[in-house]
């Protein structure tokens, strides 16, 4: 049996199909308009007819959403999808109900989170031990909407 070399000229297209292919599961368009998009592909590999985004991919969908991360040995709360220029309440609960941080910030853009983004730093130590004993939410005034909650672990001193 003998293997015949692929063509150059296919590496391209495959790439870019499989480009478009991830693109389009990374922003959660359905498969069927993923396989219309392909098949109405010129030979070229490029779309033969420019589709209007579907509405809504602005914003996550669900809504608020908020992260965790550390910066600089402390806890740091990350969100999107907030009304951009708009006040935001971000507040560091126990899970007893006990207010261990508190702050407010403003939405802003950034590329990479949908609607406005918002980034506060708390005063809290990070990273602790394992374990949740704690949660973050968001309040976005403009819309009168809390986040859903974020479980956190607060580090608690143990003298």
């Amino acid at each position: 049996m003998h293997a015949f070399p692929r063509s150059a000229s296919r590496r391209p297209r495959r790439c870019a199909v499989t480009a478009t292919a991830l693109a389009v599961v990374g922003l959660g368009v359905s498969p069927m308009s993923t396989a219309t998009a392909i098949a109405d592909a010129s030979p070229a590999g490029r779309p033969s007819q420019v589709q209007s985004m579907p509405a809504g991919l602005d914003k996550a969908p669900g809504g608020l959403y908020l992260f965790q991360y550390t910066y600089r040995n402390h806890l740091k709360i990350g969100g999107g999808n907030f009304t951009l220029g708009g006040k935001v309440y971000v507040v560091v609960k126990f899970n007893s109900g006990q207010i261990r941080y508190q702050g407010t910030v403003t939405a802003k853009t950034n590329s990479g989170v949908p609607g406005g983004a918002v980034y506060l730093e708390t005063n809290i130590s990070s990273p602790c031990a394992p374990g949740n004993n704690g949660y973050a939410r968001a309040y976005d005034h403009s819309t009168e909407t809390w986040s859903p909650r974020l479980p956190v672990a607060i580090c608690v001193r143990i003298d």
